[in-house]
């Protein structure tokens, strides 16, 4: 008889989708309430707090430097991210108006203010024979600009779309993500190499800080009865944008490369790092800068299109990765193979 393990790992849904499938039907059946409200809310400030520190202390700077030289890729990859995704962002925000929430369209727009994502687009980059140098240096680039970035362009267009952000939030991004993260980096001498050797318990810190994360947002949001407001059909609606965000952006970068004469290679590392964004910053980063407002409903958009950029970008992985040969980048390079990480 299968047991519950072999269920899971036979299933085609990713088994942390089903955690985070999980996580909401607890939080809508058993949300925090009374005095256990501000026990989540402490919690989740300790969960955010470590998670950032982590990132500081893993991500190499050597690494990033390595890979500025070749500034014609970072320099698109960095418009796609920060300026390209916003600009997209401010049209589905506009255009969802008086038809979903007004919390769902600052999400939407909140989604394309994020940095990318540093795993899943180094994993999607190797699978498709890309640059993996390059896409490594993007990623991790990418999420140090996006710790100071997200929250000045959520402060300069949230404002101007009427989100409601306050800029007195950016203390308290610097007190729980930048000191964290700047402290991460001033250690990673020091256990940078005992977290690689450890990455069962980063993966395990990174994956249940969300997961908390995504409990007390959504906790938040049923005893506040903000779901009450929306409906089957909004769900639906908010899918569709964000297949179609995924869409442009795929289709932008990937003539952008073309038309500016990047190889095969090159491409791939700009299509899977300039089309992410980034749940693992994304959500506790919400958490913060959106304080007092329907966190569940803003970063709603952000989870149903992690999952959709996940089934997407495996898909055009593999189309890439079925081109002849002669075509893969030097030996030198050719990466190992890389299991796909979720969270990121």
């Amino acid at each position: 008889m299968p047991t519950v393990r072999s269920l899971i790992a036979r299933s085609p849904i990713d088994p942390y989708l089903l955690l985070l499938i999980g996580t909401v039907g607890l939080a809508i059946l058993l949300p925090a309430r009374g005095s256990a409200q501000p026990l989540a809310e402490s919690a989740v400030t300790v969960a955010v707090g470590l998670l950032f520190f982590l990132y500081g202390a893993r991500l190499s700077p050597a690494a990033v430097w390595a890979g500025i030289s070749h500034w014609r890729l970072q320099s698109l990859v960095f418009a796609s991210t920060f300026m390209i995704f916003p600009i997209i962002g401010l049209g589905a925000s506009w255009a969802v108006r008086g038809v979903l929430p007004p919390d769902i369209g600052v999400g939407l727009l909140y989604l394309c203010l994020l940095p990318s994502t540093v795993q899943s687009s180094i994993a999607f980059t190797a699978i498709a024979r890309g640059n993996v140098p390059a896409a490594l240096c993007s990623a991790s680039l990418s999420n140090l600009l996006g710790v100071v970035l997200t929250p000045v362009l959520v402060a300069v267009l949230l404002s101007t779309a009427g989100g409601g952000f306050s800029i007195t939030a950016i203390e308290g991004i610097a007190l729980q993500i930048l000191l964290p993260f700047v402290a991460g980096q001033a250690v990673r001498p020091w256990i940078g190499v005992w977290l690689l050797r450890h990455r069962t318990l980063t993966a395990v810190v990174d994956r249940g800080s969300i997961l908390l994360v995504v409990y007390a947002a959504f906790s938040a949001g049923v005893v506040a009865g903000v779901w009450t407001s929306l409906s089957v059909s909004d769900l639906v609606i908010v899918l569709a944008i964000d297949l179609v965000i995924l869409a442009i952006i795929i289709g932008v970068t990937t003539l952008l490369s073309r038309r500016l004469g990047f190889s095969t290679e090159d491409e791939i590392a700009i299509v899977f790092c300039g089309s992410k964004k980034s749940m693992a910053g994304g959500i506790p980063m919400a958490t913060i800068l959106f304080a007092g407002h329907a966190v569940s409903l803003i970063v709603l958009p952000l989870m149903l299109f992690h999952q959709a950029q996940l089934f997407v970008c495996a898909t055009l992985a593999r189309r890439y990765a079925k081109r002849p040969i002669k075509d893969a980048p030097p030996a030198a390079v050719q990466p190992r193979p890389v299991r796909i990480a979720t969270s990121a």
